[in-house]
């Protein structure tokens, strides 16, 4: 097994670098985060960093690079404190990567990519109409991570939108049924495949295989 130590990593062309320490954290959620600027002028941009900080309140994180240069998703996020986060499905994931390419801040990557705005009512940014599973949020924080630079970004979620027939019988969101996609590293997409639902793990307690609505259906040995 090869073993990179720090000063290997220093040394790596900036690229190569980025590919490796992208690859060791797995597949990542991929989603396509919408905005929209005080001018009217929809954004989209594909994030592989956005994560679950709690359910009471429903708070959403994502990590956004250092604001160092023009960084549209962050600064209309800044001025319009809302924004929509659309998980990516098999259908149209080649054009979710494309909104990864450097549109000037009067370029809609909408109409770039085919992708289709969808707004509703009290939400002050568009969704992908496209997206089987989105929801919209408001902007309570922005944390700077002094250690590189990066900004967190904190949301509260104010609407989910999901087919009814993923949301189960406990409230687990069926996503693999959505055909939604992950990513790995900084340019592979991939489906998933489920190998089961596990009941509450206990001390001194077998596990059981849960049917999709919660329920037990057998004990894993």
């Amino acid at each position: 097994m090869q073993n990179i130590n720090r000063n290997e990593l220093s040394n790596m062309a900036p690229r190569y670098r980025a590919h490796v320490i992208n690859s060791l954290s797995g597949f990542k959620s991929a989603n396509l985060i919408g905005t929209r600027n005080n001018l009217g002028v929809n954004n989209l941009a594909i994030f592989s960093s956005v994560f679950h900080l709690g359910a009471s309140p429903a708070l959403v994180g994502f990590i956004t690079r250092p604001h160092s240069v023009e960084r549209h998703t962050l600064e209309n996020i800044q001025q319009t404190k809302h924004f929509t986060i659309n998980q990516i499905n098999e259908n149209f994931w080649r054009a979710a990567h494309q909104t990864s390419a450097s549109y000037g801040a009067d370029e809609c990557e909408f109409k770039q990519t085919g992708l289709t705005p969808e707004i509703i009512e009290g939400v002050d940014a568009p969704f992908v109409k496209e997206s089987q599973l989105k929801y919209s949020l408001t902007l309570k924080e922005i944390v700077p991570i002094e250690l590189n630079g990066t900004l967190l970004v904190i949301g509260e979620i104010t609407h989910i939108m999901c087919p009814k027939a993923a949301i189960k019988d406990d409230g687990y969101i069926d996503i693999e049924s959505l055909n939604t996609v992950m990513v790995s590293g900084l340019d592979s997409y991939h489906t998933s495949k489920r190998l089961s639902r596990l009941s509450y793990a206990k001390p001194e307690q077998l596990l059981t295989k849960l049917s999709l609505d919660g329920e037990a259906e057998q004990l894993f040995t």
